[in-house]
């Protein structure tokens, strides 16, 4: 016979603005039986005394001091109060990567998202979420498109003016941002107002809607890949933009994959594959100190301002960074030894893409092209410029590109 699954270690309560009143019955019962009661100190005030349990506040960080705090309670009932759905960037997901989702019985609550659209109106299905909560402010330009609808989950009472300030600076000022405050509860209220004119004083525990609304003469950012090359901040070391486009269509992200990107420049490839999706990451490595804080800034005014720059010359740069899931080499091939050091970094299935427009590298590439197989191919582009009265095409440097997908190892 198969023996009876133990019961979980934890229960994670989703608990809201209203407090106990708002609580459903198996999580008034969970936390009136816990030994051990763990959450925020606010949380923990909004229980009643019959909950007798001993009072944890986390600490601060939170996430580092979870192992050693549901070891020093091991073998008690414990239970986590969580704001609203723990598993929607809440504690929930720390608790089920350090126990195991089966150690875990978690009771949700609304989250502050339903709470949100509810008042609003908005179906959930349809409006973005981006957290600001322990993360820079920058990673909201990313998610901004004019016509849509965001929300905001904020890290307090200062969060709103934060965003209505990266708004104004993004060219979103006549955005309008509605802030609504302790949501489900008697004190919910809302204040309502635009980016350019934002100045109201809000509650700390606060959601901020977002109608996105470009101002005039702002440049217009795609969600595909191949940015206009104005939006990027450079000195000419730049992929441009059609080139760009086929390189990351080479690269094929997906999400939650990592990039290598060797002889960053001005950070575009990278930044774009961050801006496919959010659980994208990349490095970047770049032997020059001013490209490299130039690609920093450009990551932020880009909204991912989570992409590492790594200051150095590969390959030795390269020495205990994380395995990639595909690497864009831009810079630097006729360096001993780079070639064959992303390659053999790559896990089975991984993806190599490599531009030139030097006839030394191509010849590399051409070799490797014949050992490898893959796909070698050359990109031309021409813009049409004047000509005295007329108008005549102006060749661009042709790229050469080849892309490999690994299935073995160099010779």
């Amino acid at each position: 016979m198969t023996p009876a699954p133990r019961p979980p270690a934890v229960t994670v309560v989703g608990i809201g603005a209203d407090g106990w009143a708002g609580l459903a019955p198996a999580s008034r019962d969970a936390l009136r039986g816990a030994d051990v009661i763990i959450g925020g100190t606010r949380q923990l005030a909004l229980l009643p005394v019959e909950c007798g349990g001993e009072r944890v506040p986390w600490p601060s960080p939170l996430r580092p001091a979870v192992p050693g705090l549901l070891a020093a309670h091991a073998g008690r009932r414990i239970a986590v109060l969580a704001s609203g759905d723990p598993l929607f960037h809440g504690i929930g997901r720390a608790l089920a990567e350090e126990l195991g989702p089966d150690a875990l019985r978690v009771l949700p609550h609304p989250s502050s998202v339903s709470y949100a659209c509810a008042r609003l109106g908005w179906p959930v299905e349809d409006v973005g979420v981006v957290t600001l909560v322990g993360r820079p402010a920058a990673r909201l330009a990313a998610a901004l498109h004019d016509g849509r609808r965001l929300l905001v989950l904020s890290a307090g009472a200062d969060t709103p003016a934060e965003v209505a300030a990266l708004l104004r600076d993004r060219g979103y000022g006549p955005s309008r941002m509605r802030v609504l405050q302790r949501l489900g509860s008697p004190a919910e209220r809302q204040a309502d107002g635009t980016a350019d004119t934002w100045s109201a004083a809000v509650d700390p525990l606060n959601v901020i809607a977002l109608d996105c609304r470009r101002a005039p003469g702002t440049l217009r950012l795609s969600a595909a890949p191949g940015l206009p090359d104005e939006a990027y901040e450079h000195d000419g070391q730049l992929t441009k933009r059609h080139v760009r486009a086929a390189t990351l269509a080479a690269l094929a992200p997906a999400p939650g994959e990592l990039l290598w990107d060797i002889g960053g420049g001005s950070g575009s490839i990278a930044i774009e594959w961050m801006r496919t999706h959010p659980s994208c990451r990349a490095v970047t490595v770049e032997r020059d100190t001013t490209r490299a804080e130039r690609i920093a800034r450009n990551a932020d005014t880009l909204g991912v301002p989570a992409l590492r720059v790594v200051r150095g010359a590969a390959p030795e740069a390269l020495a205990g960074l994380p395995t990639p899931d595909a690497v864009f080499i831009g810079g630097g091939l006729t360096a001993p030894g780079l070639l064959d050091a992303c390659f053999d970094a790559l896990p089975p299935g991984g993806r190599l893409v490599a531009n030139t427009v030097t006839l030394e590298s191509e010849a590399l590439l051409a070799e490797r092209y014949r050992a490898l197989g893959g796909e070698l191919v050359r990109l031309a582009v021409a813009h049409a410029v004047p000509v005295g009265g007329f108008t005549g095409w102006r060749q661009a440097m042709p790229v050469t590109q080849w892309s490999v997908t690994k299935t073995g190892e160099l010779s």
